[in-house]
């Protein structure tokens, strides 16, 4: 269905290795079969009802889940069965977390089992603060390291202005780095010492990126996977009977040990919170839990109860480690959107 695949070449960054559908091999002969039958595998893309499955000694196969519907996503262990020259995904085992978005209609899982979210946001043109807050508050509620990484620091006047609008998320504890990535080249250019903090930042960690469309994602990835063009190609057409796509997940190696994972995911333009409780929201927005502990009532939603923390924390306009008013708007806006009954 999807054509033999070569052995890939040595010089391929780090070794990524493709070994789809090699011709006069069965899976069964990738790696030793466990006593029940079933192989040990790393998810390390997906598009649509398939998975490309690594194995321990790190060579790549398609398998396709048992029933209809596809559990498994990047950064997911499984358990599968060889079949032929492809396999079946027979168990998805427990996860550590799933980082993912819902709206009112469906849910858009990007990848489990991560140590830290990188959400890149573009100086110009001027990034959504909602965009923003929600991404995090979704990496909070999965216990997820998030980083945010400010793409175009080559501009200075609109860097600047983006940098200062991102004061009060370092004021909340979160690492804020440069970047300076250019979209759309053969060769992405890059600043070397803002490279290097963030290849130290991504080692030894299991990273997504995370980020709207434009912000430089796949200038990003060429820049620290150099030949992640290529192989991306060869997964796509893999995985999607030969057409070529930019819509799926895919899962690369940083280094030859395979301790450091850069997941590139597709760009989006909305970022629905449905799975998160409107009362838990407070939760996961580190400014507005700070004070929500001074609430006189327990169950206070911090729009309009007296006595409550948040409220007078906006209301005095601290400093820098309190609630900014857009902040406190969102939060609002969030609250109200959340707490609106289903639609089906």
């Amino acid at each position: 269905m999807h054509g033999a695949f070569q052995h890939a070449r040595r010089e391929r960054h780090f070794g990524q290795r493709l070994f789809l559908r090699v011709q006069g091999r069965r899976a069964a002969g990738l790696t030793t079969v466990s006593s029940a039958g079933t192989l040990p595998g790393l998810v390390v893309a997906g598009f649509g009802r398939h998975c490309l499955v690594e194995t321990p000694d790190g060579q790549r196969l398609i398998c396709h889940p048992r029933g209809k519907k596809s559990q498994a996503v990047v950064g997911d262990r499984v358990l599968w069965l060889p079949s032929q020259d492809e396999g079946t995904i027979e168990k998805v085992e427990k996860r550590g977390n799933l980082f993912y978005r819902q709206d009112d209609m469906r849910t858009k899982s990007f990848a489990a089992n991560l140590d830290q979210v990188l959400i890149l946001i573009a100086a110009e043109p001027e990034f959504s603060e909602s965009q923003l807050t929600r991404a995090l508050i979704a990496a909070e509620a999965e216990r997820i390291t998030p980083i945010i990484a400010l793409n175009k620091s080559d501009l200075a006047e609109p860097f600047a202005r983006a940098w200062a609008k991102l004061a009060p998320y370092r004021a909340m504890g979160y690492q804020v780095v440069p970047l300076a990535v250019k979209p759309k080249t053969d060769t992405p250019v890059a600043n070397d010492a803002q490279t290097a903090q963030l290849r130290e930042l991504l080692r030894g960690k299991k990273t997504l990126v995370l980020g709207p469309s434009g912000a430089g994602k796949s200038s990003l990835t060429n820049l620290l996977i150099p030949g992640a063009q290529v192989l991306t190609a060869e997964i796509s057409q893999a995985l999607n009977s030969g057409k070529h796509t930019t819509t799926s997940t895919t899962l690369y190696w940083l280094d030859d040990a395979r301790t450091s994972a850069l997941i590139d995911s597709p760009g989006f333009q909305e970022f629905g919170l449905h799975h998160i409780e409107p009362m838990q929201l407070a939760n996961y927005m580190p400014d507005l839990k700070a004070h929500a502990q001074d609430c006189k009532f327990y169950n206070c939603t911090h729009l309009h109860e007296p006595g409550c923390g948040v409220i007078s924390e906006v209301k005095s306009a601290s400093g820098p480690s309190g609630i900014s008013a857009s902040r406190y708007r969102l939060y609002s806006e969030l609250f109200a959107e959340l707490s609106q009954p289903p639609r089906y």
